[in-house]
């Protein structure tokens, strides 16, 4: 019986890890099939309108707008990526680091960069794999492990030890990992539509709305599937993303003008552009929940409440991690792409955050 007892624990674990990984594969098998109705109704519809592409030889005049700043290009000593970034303000200043979500790029910082580099020195990264930025092939180089060390180590290559840091979406998680794991390095932390990622871990499992919302997490664990069905139609489900009524900027938002959208498509469209960002998911149910989740740097969570992918109930409990300074700020008839929706009131509310005195909760 003592053995039995002994044994129990370990037996429960290895019993709720198999139901969990069962889940995985499952649903990844139920998104594939769902796609692949998807890919098989386009081609019935038109064989030659699925494979249509426009060619895309030149970046769209806005890449290369002086007004956001300076595109520049860092090589990381240790892993050897050379990181591109767009940098706006004087040197010297305090800096304010910038990590963009999923699909976009250091581009959709764009009202950031203009807004702060009065006061700060804007860094808009391009992640590992996307844009600009060096893409390793394998899936193991995107690891969480290794997106934390990219940060600390961009940190260091521009000659600073700590900033401010916002990120959205896949960025936003990131940057709740850094802030967990190094919050020596985080002055203040600005997080834009993505809970802490321990409340996105229990909630999913336990809501199947969010489930749902969440589906092409599972969709992207497939080899090479998501990439094709991103490009066919000539990237039409990039254009749907930010344009439709159910997923895109909100009617009384910022909308995305021809050539924001075009820029998004030119990226995107490069050769082997995809895959990289998208192997960024296709690591993440090994790596989550985290064993060390408590978050000690004052912290600023917006959230728009129209968000089509994360339900708005993960960021009220997302306070219970954060052992400091904590706001929460929901924006009515927002999107989930809320600092290019509403820029002028993002913009607002972080200059609010960063001016005020903020408190360590006792």
């Amino acid at each position: 019986m003592a053995r039995l007892r002994d044994c129990l624990p370990r037996l429960m674990l290895t019993l709720r890890s198999l139901l969990f990984w069962s889940l995985v594969y499952c649903y990844c098998g139920l998104c594939a099939s769902i796609h692949l109705l998807k890919l098989l109704w386009s081609l019935g519809k038109g064989p030659a309108q699925t494979f249509r592409r426009s060619p895309r030889e030149h970046p769209p005049a806005c890449l290369s707008d002086p007004s956001l700043g300076t595109h520049c290009y860092v090589r990381i000593k240790d892993s050897g990526l050379r990181f591109h970034y767009v940098a706006a303000g004087e040197r010297g200043k305090p800096l304010m680091l910038l990590l963009h979500g999923f699909p976009e790029f250091w581009y959709s910082w764009r009202y950031q960069l203009r807004e702060f580099k009065s006061e700060y020195r804007v860094v808009a990264l391009d992640l590992r794999g996307y844009g600009e930025t060096d893409a390793p092939i394998h899936r193991q180089n995107y690891k969480l492990d290794c997106l934390i060390t990219d940060i600390k180590d961009i940190l260091d290559s521009l000659g600073y030890s700590k900033c401010v840091l916002i990120g959205h979406d896949w960025g936003g998680m990131i940057a709740w990992l850094i802030a967990i794991c190094y919050p020596e390095m985080v002055m203040k932390l600005i997080v834009i539509n993505f809970p802490h990622p321990n409340v996105f871990t229990e909630y999913i499992l336990r809501h199947p709305a969010q489930l749902l919302k969440s589906s092409y997490y599972y969709f992207f664990q497939i080899p090479w599937f998501p990439e094709f069905m991103f490009s066919i139609n000539d990237f039409k489900v990039l254009k749907h993303l930010f344009t439709s009524h159910s997923t895109g900027i909100g009617r009384k938002g910022c909308q995305l003008t021809t050539e924001d959208l075009e820029a998004y498509i030119y990226v995107f469209s490069q050769p082997g552009a995809l895959s990289g960002p998208i192997n960024h998911y296709r690591n993440i149910f090994s790596c989550l929940p985290l064993k060390h989740h408590m978050v000690t740097t004052p912290t600023l969570l917006l959230w728009g409440e129209n968000d089509a992918f994360m339900e708005v109930e993960m960021a009220e409990v997302t306070k219970i991690y954060v052992k400091n300074y904590f706001r929460l700020t929901i924006l009515s008839e927002a999107s989930h792409w809320l600092q290019q929706d509403q820029p002028d009131i993002v913009n607002k509310l972080i200059w609010t955050f960063l001016k005020e005195e903020t408190r360590k909760k006792d």
